[in-house]
């Protein structure tokens, strides 16, 4: 078969270490072990019925079966402005400061697309989400880190970084509820980073995909809350998290209305929007009863009280995560992140994502997800423990 040489920028995109991870657990599942997975970021439960009823009614509109708008039909973005100003009250104009995005995977690379080119710098959390290098990478621009850290909450010291690497940054990635690291943002860190981007006029893009996961009564903060946010920035939401809609890929940006023209100009050149049945779902799932997601971060902290409470009865001493539905575990002395996960698979057959996959900030701890039963949660918490 003859082989075609590709684009210089294939080479460049970084390494998909988390299928390594898969095809380790696949042998482990194909010896018959009962393997005890936390090591995904998948929803476990069920997208909630109205919605799933919702997408039955679209799916027999005629007028769902054509072309939906190029940047998405009115009503969904309608209802992404008026959950916003439900829920952090902000006020969103749906035309100019709403792009629809199939899944918010999609707009954060694209948003590298939109605004860095060859040799331009982006900042990017370490540890952090993968897919904003793989943005960065194909637009050829360069990256500089910025470690989260325990001693500082998982957040940022912006003193840290030269000013050197201020004057150049074109784009800046955040994330909270973190993932991985569990890390929530607060009000006056959201106020510094908007006079940090605009001393140096850098883009902010926050990604909020676990925005309606806080636990003990404390309801995360969007970026956008802070006065000045939207001069400097977007923040990208997605419905995969909030209402168990991780296959139906559908999320949207709000914010600075020239970065949302950017990201609609783009899209119009590789889409012809979402299929109108699933916009209308997922303007059920923000307009409809919250009772589900309430539900849902009362299981999630449920779970969490019951992993995290066996691992410390255990002799274990971790922290409870206090947002997202991932728990930041420390390495143990003499392993590391890889070779501790390696290690808890082999031994107690239990999956968990090495940190260093996330950044070498990363790789002295290791993610579980929260996304199984509490008893299974135990029982890994069990298993775990065992083995010190």
């Amino acid at each position: 078969m003859k082989r075609f040489e590709q684009a210089e920028v294939m080479g460049k995109l970084p390494e998909q270490f988390f299928a390594k991870l898969v095809k380790k657990v696949s042998h482990y599942v194909e010896q018959g072990y009962d393997v005890i997975n936390l090591g995904q970021g998948n929803p476990d439960q069920p997208t909630p019925q109205h919605i799933v009823d919702a997408l039955k009614e679209g799916a027999d509109r005629a007028d769902f079966h054509k072309y939906s708008p190029f940047r998405g039909h009115g009503f969904l973005k309608q209802a992404a402005a008026d959950f916003y100003k439900r829920e952090y009250g902000v006020t969103l104009d749906p035309e100019k400061e709403v792009a629809i995005l199939f899944g918010g995977k999609v707009g954060l690379v694209e948003l590298s697309q939109c605004y860095l080119n060859q040799g331009d710098v982006a900042l990017v959390p370490d540890p952090g989400y993968p897919d904003y290098w793989s943005g960065v990478a194909m637009a050829g621009a360069k990256m500089e880190t910025m470690p989260l850290r325990k001693e500082n909450d998982f957040l940022p010291k912006y003193d840290e970084l030269p000013e050197t690497v201020l004057n150049k940054a074109k784009l800046m990635f955040l994330n909270y509820p973190n993932n991985p690291t569990a890390g929530v943002a607060t009000e006056s860190f959201f106020k510094e980073t908007v006079e940090l981007a605009n001393k140096h006029d850098i883009l902010v893009c926050h990604d909020f995909a676990y925005g309606a996961i806080g636990f003990d009564g404390q309801k995360p903060v969007s970026f956008l809350q802070v006065e000045g946010a939207k001069d400097v920035g977007i923040e990208i939401y997605t419905l995969s998290k909030t209402y168990n809609m991780a296959g139906w890929r559908v999320g949207f940006a709000v914010g600075n209305e020239s970065v949302i023209e950017s990201i609609n100009l783009l899209q119009d050149h590789f889409y012809v929007s979402l299929f109108g049945a699933v916009q209308h779902a997922a303007a059920e799932a923000l307009n409809g009863s919250q009772q589900c997601v309430d539900e849902l971060v009362d299981t999630y902290e449920s779970r969490r009280n019951a992993f995290i409470g066996r691992l410390n009865e255990n002799g274990w001493n971790v922290e409870s995560p206090k947002g997202s539905f991932f728990c930041w575990l420390p390495v143990p002395e003499g392993y590391t992140s890889e070779t501790f996960a390696d290690y808890l698979l082999e031994k107690a057959h239990v999956v968990v994502a090495p940190g260093i996959g996330f950044g070498s900030e990363g790789d002295r701890y290791v993610r579980a997800g929260l996304l199984t039963s509490e008893e299974r949660l135990i029982e890994a918490a069990d298993r775990i423990t065992k083995l010190f």
